[in-house]
């Protein structure tokens, strides 16, 4: 009798509980909170090799730092001290794990008993399949990628050492973490500002090295914890499958694409070896599905590889893992849904599996929201630009801040503080995911109600 006067003071029905924020919510604030964090600090003069840094390229480098973008309007090596390096570091740390993982993963380590929610807003930051396993997976995810960055990391010190003496040891830490996470960042500009790896398009081991560690950022935890356990079960799930055989379509065929367009190109990869093109068509294919880097110039490019490039971009890496974009299931349920429907099925069918209509309407949803974001922001971009932005560099550039890519043909530098604003929402937007976003914004406690509606007909085609 108590309680439920006590609900009615606070303006709650009897029996119900105000339901507090939901665990996309809890990881979109945290993302905010590391970005301001990350903006105060960038700005201190502590942070920049000379003077100090305006605060909107602050917020705009902590935002692509976070979101693992890499998109820059100043080159890092050029810009930014030791100090600033290292806080640019530890938003991409941060960002390509998230926070709540490793806020939870911390928890864990001390031991603190964690509740049901706890283990909700857990299961929501490491795409776990379930909240009861939650716990196993967070721990997988954290000693994964230790394990990963590790190897990158050694891998990299035979390259950059003998070329960069003790320096090379921060080089190669550096390159490594941001290559597992998929975002970008790079300490190349040493050898003119925004070079990346252009530098190394000869040098097949550290593009090697770094491809290596891309896909290993950018195929999900949960799949290598599937291929780790395949000697064991001689079998994986049907996600893993998924992403791994459209992943391996999308690297290997757009490499061979990008190959062809850019053949005798000599502005591009037209001057190389029939090896260095052939690589340098891979590193770039790989790369573009979210790591931001590249080993040849790509304003250089024909207006169609950009195109192609730009799709790239768009898919992104798989669910689960350090990259964004709209994620290669999401592109491979659209795909086989339009087969599906073209063999005249009335449901998606993958590998003899039948795939609910609700997985199928969100990946229609994601796809449409990401491209509205994504195409709508390059349209803003290329009205309120200089006339040297062309139509298709303004798509290529949107594309990367959506997918969290990084890459770039030169128009972020151009960038008016309304523009460099809208690509901070798009790239915050790409790493948090379109749907999760909007229902972090729009969700209420009522809205996952079924409501018996009456059939509606409409004729479509």
């Amino acid at each position: 009798m108590e309680k439920s006067k006590k609900n009615r003071l606070f303006g709650h029905p009897a029996g119900k509980r105000r339901s507090g924020p939901n665990p996309t919510q809890i990881i979109c604030v945290s993302f905010l909170v590391v970005i301001t964090l990350g903006t105060l600090l960038l700005t201190t003069p502590l942070a920049s090799k000379q003077g100090r840094l305006g605060v909107v390229d602050a917020l705009f480098t902590a935002t692509s730092a976070t979101c693992v973008t890499g998109l820059i309007v100043r080159d890092t090596w050029t810009q930014f001290s030791y100090f600033g390096q290292a806080v640019i570091l530890v938003l991409i740390q941060v960002g390509g794990l998230g926070l709540v993982t490793l806020t939870s993963f911390f928890a864990l380590a001390m031991r603190r008993r964690m509740g049901f929610r706890d283990l909700r807003l857990m299961g929501e930051s490491v795409s776990a399949d379930g909240y009861a396993q939650a716990k196993e997976v967070l721990k997988t995810v954290v000693g994964l990628a230790a394990l990963f960055e590790g190897i990158g990391i050694l891998l990299l010190l035979f390259a950059f050492v003998p070329q960069f003496g003790l320096e090379g040891i921060w080089v190669s830490v550096f390159t490594a973490i941001s290559a597992f996470c998929n975002a970008g960042f790079d300490l190349f500009g040493r050898f003119g500002q925004y070079s990346s790896l252009v530098p190394y398009v000869s040098n097949y081991y550290v593009q090697a090295v770094v491809m290596f560690m891309i896909i290993a950022g950018g195929l999900g935890f949960m799949v290598w914890v599937e291929i780790g356990q395949f000697h064991k079960k001689h079998r994986l799930s049907l996600q893993a499958k998924v992403v791994l055989s459209f992943s391996v379509i999308l690297w290997f065929g757009g490499a061979a694409l990008i190959a062809l367009m850019e053949w005798n190109n000599p502005a591009s990869m037209g001057g190389l070896s029939v090896p260095g093109k052939l690589m340098a068509a891979l590193f770039q294919s790989v790369s573009t599905r979210t790591a931001g880097m590249n080993t040849i110039d790509l304003a250089a490019c024909g207006p169609i590889t950009k195109l192609l490039m730009s799709v790239l971009q768009f898919i992104g890496a798989a669910p689960g893992s350090t990259g964004g974009g709209v994620k290669v299931t999401t592109f491979a349920v659209i795909i086989l849904t339009i087969r599906s429907v073209a063999q005249g099925r009335d449901d998606c069918v993958i590998a003899e599996h039948h795939i609910e209509s609700k997985t199928v309407y969100r990946a229609m949803t994601i796809i449409v929201i990401g491209a509205l974001a994504a195409f709508g922001s390059a349209v803003v971009v290329y009205y309120n630009t200089s006339d040297a932005v062309s139509v298709i560099d303004a798509i290529f550039e949107s594309c990367s801040a959506f997918g969290t890519v990084g890459l770039s043909v030169g128009v972020t530098g151009q960038l008016n503080t309304g523009a460099k604003i809208l690509y901070m929402l798009v790239m915050f937007t790409g790493r948090v995911g379109p749907v999760s976003l909007a229902m972090s914004l729009t969700a209420k406690p009522d809205d996952n109600k079924r409501k018996i509606m009456p059939v509606g007909h409409i004729n479509v085609g």
